[in-house]
């Protein structure tokens, strides 16, 4: 085995390794061929290093339709295919892959092994700058070595959610097996989640040097990840305690590593350890809550249709190209005509990229009077309050006007200001066309759509053209971070909670009364619609929790965050006995049938088909459509789909003879077997 080979196969790249994403290509900036000693002199060089992992690291305006698997084919919306991991035996151990991956890691390493000397404390333990002898404003300096930190975190957050337990490497390693191999040893994911807190805090410290534009780092956004860190690994710890995914678990892998063997929790044990997270996410999320709850964006309740209708902020705010004025918006990544472009406007006008919501998602937004649905009728027909589910008018109307705003219509204005005539729009929505899911830029997944991110401007949905800008974060979630880490921390709805679930309440067009909202919530109803509503394959007992986490589900439609949020919930379990049927718009005997030519409607379970049978359920079930469909009967779960399993060669590469992957340093994560191609056991 030759140490290149090891070298590149873990991913620690040279500085001059490139990216293979179009994205990433377009938003980076050209590698330096300067010497180090040379380069990182003067706080300019400082800022470049740091603009070219925005576009790789940070988030950015793909989670809303989909392009990635953070809320696309969760219970909030669905492709026209199923996810592999909602499958028994489709999701395999890969043979390898690019997600136990160190390249970017070992960039920002590179920096800081580089600046921090220079800085003056090699070690990243003061960072005062006293001694610092780079050129430039200390103030500025100190801040993009805050957005290293940040981004480094940022990149470990990523990993850690896939894999939980994680190498942690601080430093640019050489081409030497030996050391490679060693530092492959991966550390419990508690010493992970502690470690992005570390550098977290180092971020926050230093961001408050100078303010500086939204579209870079700022301190209030590593508050805000911090307080999203702290509360995935507390609800992480809870939720799983006791089993093989959280350290000393019954069946934990990395117990059988001598590295590990040992492993004590720092606070003592995992009681604490939950309470020591928790209690981050509240001090962080409280801090940044605080500053922001008079400042969230004011939302009319009402959807702009012409140019005289008076512009709504709320929904502006996912529509704009610059996001400068949007106190609540912490971080946001600018696109710019010719140089970085996406086509969020393309997307909200059409089909949404084949990413359609389902009916279980449209039916757990609450009633304008905080009340669920299914306590005004039944779903279908509703009580003249709560109008049915017969046409998507009926299903917006007196709704949440989260609902109300980004759920498209038909007969709607898409296009208010045809600024570009010849570009192809959809002026006016039309019937969603469900019929012809081959096509991916105009066809319909459920029938349920999103206008969020949709511009009123035609020349916005020029293909490959479109500069829609993207939040990376917004100050609200802090709002809703610290709902939940205090009641999961302390089983009460403080003073502090409940004013700030009263705002976001009021924004959304909800009655703040919270009681009333408790009071009607029927957990074996809510469990119908809602993935959120177990822990464990257990219905949750807790209506206040619930509602928390409903509201969470309401506010960040669509943002990418429903998948992290199921993981840690572990609200996957009851998948493993109950399939979910993902189903869309009630299309038999309802008015929206007769929107379709019944000629051209194919329902026999063929592969012509493109309609659900009426006789499995009146509701479109894109999943049912041909007798061979994946997940035909639903979709399910493997408990060791929480974590994504680790490539098999990294087990070969690291283990000493090259051949018997037992004795690698690195273990596979629960219930993956350690051979390629092979589903999870359990």
């Amino acid at each position: 085995m030759k140490t290149n080979k090891l070298y590149i196969a873990l991913l620690f790249l040279a500085l001059c390794g490139t990216f293979t994403s179009c994205e990433d290509f377009l938003d980076r900036e050209p590698e330096s061929s300067i010497a180090p000693e040379f380069y990182f002199t003067d706080a300019t060089h400082l800022q470049a290093y740091a603009d070219k992992y925005y576009s790789s690291i940070l988030p950015s305006h793909d989670s809303f339709y989909g392009i990635f698997d953070n809320d696309k084919g969760t219970d909030n919306q669905i492709g026209t295919s199923a996810s592999s991991c909602y499958t028994k035996d489709q999701w395999l151990v890969p043979n390898s892959d690019d997600n136990w991956k160190f390249e970017t890691i070992y960039r920002l390493n590179y920096f800081f092994a580089n600046v921090l000397p220079k800085f003056g404390d090699a070690s990243g333990n003061d960072l005062s700058g006293a001694n610092n002898i780079i050129t430039g404003d200390l103030s500025s300096i100190k801040h993009y070595i805050g957005e290293m930190y940040f981004l480094r975190a940022c990149e470990y957050f990523n990993r850690y959610r896939m894999f939980g337990d994680f190498p942690i490497i601080t430093e640019p390693l050489t081409d030497d097996a030996v050391l490679l191999t060693e530092a492959s040893k991966r550390q419990p994911r508690t010493e992970v989640a502690r470690f992005i807190l570390s550098d977290l805090d180092k971020a926050i410290g230093l961001l408050g040097a100078t303010t500086m534009n939204k579209t870079r780092i700022g301190r209030d956004a590593a508050l805000l990840l911090k307080s999203r860190v702290a509360l995935f690994e507390g609800t992480w710890l809870k939720y799983f305690k006791g089993s093989a995914f959280v350290p000393n678990g019954e069946g934990w892998p990395g117990k059988n590593k001598d590295y590990n063997s040992d492993y004590q929790f720092q606070s003592g044990s995992i009681d604490n350890e939950i309470n020591f997270f928790l209690d981050e996410a509240m001090k962080a999320s409280k801090e940044v809550a605080d500053k922001y709850k008079g400042q969230l964006t004011v939302n009319t309740g009402k959807l702009q249709q012409s140019e005289t209708d008076e512009a709504n902020p709320y929904y502006n705010m996912f529509a704009s190209t610059d996001l400068s004025g949007m106190n609540e918006v912490l971080l946001w990544r600018q696109y710019a005509q010719g140089l970085s472009t996406n086509n969020v406007g393309v997307a909200a006008n059409w089909g949404n990229y084949l990413a359609g919501l389902t009916s279980a998602y449209v039916n757990n937004f609450l009633m304008e009077d905080g009340t669920p649905i299914y306590k005004h009728g039944t779903c279908a027909d509703g009580d003249g309050y709560y109008k049915g589910d017969k046409t998507i008018t009926d299903v917006r109307t007196n709704r949440d006007s989260r609902l109300f705003l980004f759920l498209k219509d038909k007969g709607q204005v898409n296009i208010i200001y045809p600024d570009m005539p010849g570009i192809d729009v959809q002026y006016t929505e039309p019937a969603p066309n469900i019929l012809n899911t081959s096509d991916s830029q105009r066809g319909y997944a459920t029938g349920y759509s999103l206008r969020k991110g949709g511009t009123f401007r035609q020349s916005e949905c020029n293909l490959d053209h479109g500069y829609m800008a993207a939040i990376s974060y917004r100050a609200v979630e802090a709002l809703l971070n610290y709902m939940e880490a205090s009641y999961e921390r302390t089983g009460t709805l403080d003073a502090s909670a409940t004013e700030y679930w009263k705002l976001v309440r009021q924004r959304a067009h909800i009655s703040d009364d919270l009681q009333k909202t408790f009071d009607a919530t029927d957990m074996s109803e809510e469990a119908k619609n809602d993935w959120g509503a177990y822990s464990g394959g257990k219905i949750l007992t807790d209506k206040i929790l619930y509602n928390i986490r409903r509201e969470r589900r309401c506010e960040f439609l669509a943002e990418g965050l429903r998948y992290m949020d199921l993981c840690r919930w572990r609200a996957m379990d009851q998948l493993m006995t109950t399939p979910f049927i993902p189903e869309g718009i009630h299309f038999w005997n309802t008015p929206m049938q007769q929107w379709y030519d019944a000629a051209k409607v194919v329902s026999d379970g063929t592969s012509a088909a493109n309609m659900s049978p009426q006789a499995n359920s009146e509701y479109y079930r894109p999943y049912q459509k041909q007798t061979n469909q994946i997940c035909y009967n639903g979709l399910t779960w493997n408990m060791a789909h929480y974590l994504n399993p680790i490539m098999i060669k990294q087990f070969l590469l690291t283990a000493p003879d090259g051949q018997n992957k037992e004795q690698s340093p690195i273990y596979q994560n629960p219930y993956w077997p350690l051979e390629a191609g092979i589903p999870a056991e359990r």
